[in-house]
């Protein structure tokens, strides 16, 4: 399941919270296909001003950062670098089409790979 954590000021996200969800998911499927749709787990974080820092000071207007949780499994794939570089530039146009141009230069998308057996749900050990 992909899971998305967005990090942002709260008063930049005020109001923009659906908008978000919907392109954020539209931006995973573009990647992985319309299977992917109803697993997409997108988490929002509003941060008050001066809770979030740059280079020791707090930062006056940051761009919005995701984390992406991914099957570490995709990583071995034949066709990882497209999958990494599709979903990195998708999910950026996302956040792009919702904050604007503004936003885009400092956009962060890390991708964080789970290996099998080291995530649950539902109280069981997910080992696919």
């Amino acid at each position: 399941m992909p899971h998305l954590t967005v990090h942002v000021l709260e008063s930049d996200l005020a109001g923009r919270e659906t908008a978000l969800i919907e392109k954020l998911t539209d931006a995973v499927v573009t990647v992985y296909g319309e299977w992917a749709r109803g697993i997409v787990d997108v988490r929002l974080i509003g941060l008050p001003p001066g809770r979030w820092g740059i280079g020791g000071t707090p930062a006056q207007a940051p761009s919005p950062s995701v984390t992406f949780g991914i099957r570490e499994a995709a990583f071995s794939r034949p066709d990882a670098d497209e999958i990494v570089a599709g979903l990195v530039t998708a999910v950026t146009e996302a956040v792009v089409g919702v904050f604007g141009e503004r936003v885009r230069s400092d956009v962060t998308v890390e991708l964080v790979g789970s290996p099998a057996g080291r995530t649950g749900a539902g109280g069981a050990v997910v080992t696919s």
